[in-house]
């Protein structure tokens, strides 16, 4: 069975704590959201909670509530400003889940009818690119 404690020292942890860069949308007291830098669509968002939780199951409701509300918010302004037709949102658990970076995250996906996701192990995205897209969202939340 794999290690289910919540490590501080992964990935999310790090752009929390400021020692790794992120292309960043939003922020609150309770959450942080960026752009993910292996986008499977244009305007593709993490919406992660500042509390330290692994994934789903071990969040507290509190975490959860603050973390929906910055979904909803992030969400809105994600699929105005890339026209969008409808949003997917993913959430992943454990490695069996589909997750791979164990903090607890929310995607949001801009989708355009008859527009396939692209695969998330595509490779990283041009920061260039993806700062213009954290711009837009940052200016739709306005």
């Amino acid at each position: 069975m794999a290690d289910t404690a919540y490590d501080p020292n992964n990935i999310f942890g790090k752009i929390l704590r400021g020692e790794i860069p992120a292309h960043k949308v939003y922020e609150d007291e309770h959450t942080l959201a960026f752009m993910d830098v292996m986008p499977q669509g244009e305007g593709h968002t993490l919406v992660i909670p500042k509390a330290p939780s692994r994934g789903l199951l071990d969040a507290q409701p509190e975490t959860l509530a603050a973390l929906m509300r910055s979904v909803q918010t992030v969400a809105r302004a994600v699929k105005a400003a890339f026209d969008a037709d409808g949003l997917t949102i993913f959430q992943f658990n454990e490695p069996a889940g589909g997750q791979t970076v164990f903090h607890l995250h929310m995607h949001i996906i801009p989708r355009r009818e008859g527009v396939p996701l692209k695969r998330h192990e595509g490779g990283m995205a041009d920061p260039e690119i993806l700062a213009g897209h954290a711009a837009r969202i940052r200016a739709a939340l306005n």
